[in-house]
């Protein structure tokens, strides 16, 4: 095993399959981090493996793994690129004293027999699978909602999904109203109990857990999930709507909150949603036998207004939709809160269903908690760079583009070569050379530098790409489509992006694979659900 420079590293601990296996199911704290690119995850990966990826492992690693102590096991693809030594030995860097790696990798999970999934966020939307079974939430198709639209029935179409990905693409009058805010804020959208209400996403986990959400929160109106989302509108040869701005309202004043509260405090019990105060949130947070994560369901907007203090922005919609986006690790604590009681009880309970441990701040935003020293890992300072100086330095210095690939087939700089740090030894860099690293985020840089600096390359600089200053700079540009070469953009995920790209195939291929989930997982794996 070797550095980028090539000089041996230490043995490092290993687990084979069938161990970590065990591992798994021993009601034992653990965290499985896939430190390979984002598009290789994608592709196949254990299904509770989290995303970590090298190029930015240290930037995330102590939001995912809070406690130090965490059993951690690292894997790649198990084909000798070793990217799990090299992050292994950095986690341990930063001070984690538990970590392993797994022997054989993915490759290795699946010689032992086990499977392996493609796609993402894949217990999350097991999870949407198997609440449809369990549940039998009604569903409408496209066809019949197009039909009750084109009539001017009576309906409204709520958008379960976060703004941003609403604004890309919509049914014809749906209001967005992202899934952690319906229990809140529905009654300020849908006024009258008699007019039918149809949740939707993209594809199928937020459409059914939207619905769901309403129906046990024993709202009156008739409620259905859309049927495969804006993928089955698409399908159905349906016109969607683009840059919609249809946005849900305000929330409701504290004279109706005691009605919502008492909805969702039964729905929270039903499923045993405990409460904590900050002085229980304290010994937690203090007790190193155990992990905690502190979330924050509310809208991104409340969060950027003020929040607890370690608290991470987890709308509560996204929070079940993908849980493994923010806590990595299994059978550590859930810790939800809002800032009116009434959100952050749905959520738990779906938590709790998922099979994990939460509980819900009982102070909300009203808490008392202890300022959290910042954990942030000690990276390189770099140079800054300007597009004027960029220019004025021309052909004296190399440019190396560490943006994401498809950043970099859109357009980059002239001569710039683009590169990503698990495969920095594919680079040609004198020592005596001067760097510039093009970036969109500064820490991403940092961690190249780092890896070029133990290489022997001194003279590295950063500069921050904001296209339309190279432009206005007289910096030339290129568009290469094809460049880097779909084998080589290791950070991007072909499967997910070509279902919303006018690829009906690719849409298809999506829909089969997540009804599928259920067929894919083995006794363990289910019953992981609490449903």
């Amino acid at each position: 095993m070797n550095d980028m420079s090539g000089a041996p590293v230490a043995q490092l601990a290993q687990v084979n399959a069938h161990q970590l296996k065990a591992w798994l199911r021993d009601g034992d704290e653990i965290a499985v981090l896939d430190v390979r690119e984002h598009g290789q995850y994608g592709e196949r990966h254990l299904f509770f493996g989290v995303t970590a990826p090298y190029s930015r492992l240290e930037l995330d690693v102590r939001r995912l793994v809070p406690r130090l102590a965490t059993r951690l096991v690292v894997y790649d693809e198990g084909d000798g690129c070793d990217v799990a030594g090299r992050a292994a030995l950095r986690l341990a860097e930063l001070g984690y004293g538990c970590v392993h790696v797994l022997e054989g990798g993915a490759l290795g999970w699946q010689k032992a027999g086990y499977q392996l999934f493609a796609g993402v966020n894949v217990p999350s939307k097991t999870f949407g699978e198997l609440a449809e079974q369990v549940f039998h939430t009604p569903r409408i198709t496209a066809g019949e909602l197009s039909s009750r639209i084109a009539r001017g029935d009576r309906l409204a179409v709520l958008d379960g999904r976060p703004v941003s990905e609403y604004r890309k693409m919509s049914i014809p009058t749906a209001i967005c109203c992202p899934n952690g805010e319906l229990a809140l804020r529905v009654g300020q959208i849908v006024d009258d109990p008699g007019t039918p209400i149809v949740i939707n996403c993209a594809g199928r986990t937020r459409s059914i857990i939207g619905a769901q959400n309403l129906i046990d929160m024993q709202i009156a109106n008739p409620v259905f999930a859309l049927e495969n989302g804006t993928q089955g509108w698409y399908l159905a040869d349906l016109a969607l709507d683009h840059g919609a701005d249809r946005l849900y309202p305000p929330a409701p004043a504290e004279s109706e909150l005691p009605h919502l509260r008492k909805r969702a405090q039964a729905f929270a019990q039903a499923w045993q949603v405990s409460f904590i105060t900050a002085e229980d949130l304290a010994r937690m947070q203090a007790d190193d036998r155990s992990s905690t994560y502190l979330c924050d369901v509310r809208t991104p907007e409340e969060f950027r207004a003020g929040t607890l203090p370690g608290a991470q922005s987890a709308p509560g919609g996204q929070l079940v939709q993908a849980t493994d986006q923010y806590v990595a690790t299994r059978h550590g604590q859930i810790i939800v809160f809002d800032g009116e009681g009434v959100r952050a009880l749905v959520i738990a309970a779906r938590l709790r269903q998922m099979g994990w441990n939460a509980m819900v701040l009982q102070e909300g935003m009203a808490a008392a908690l202890a300022q959290v020293m910042p954990s942030d890992p000690v990276l390189p300072e770099l140079a800054m760079v300007s597009a004027p100086e960029l220019a004025r330095l021309g052909g004296q210095v190399k440019l190396i583009d560490v943006r994401t690939s498809s950043a970099y087939r859109e357009g980059h700089l002239a001569g710039s070569i683009w590169a990503i740090r698990p495969r920095l030894s594919r680079l040609n860099v004198g020592a005596a050379e001067r760097v510039v690293l093009i970036a969109s985020e500064k820490g991403v840089a940092q961690l190249v530098a780092g890896e070029l600096m133990a290489a022997g390359v001194q003279d590295i600089r950063l500069h921050l790409a904001v296209p339309e200053e190279w432009t206005a700079c007289g910096l030339e540009i290129k568009a290469t489509p094809d460049s880097p070469p779909d084998a080589e953009c290791i950070d991007f995920l072909f499967f997910v992006h070509d279902r919303h790209s006018g690829n009906k195939a690719a849409a298809l291929q999506y829909l089969a694979w997540e009804t599928n989930l259920l067929a894919q997982i083995d006794a363990d794996e289910r019953a992981s659900y609490r449903i």
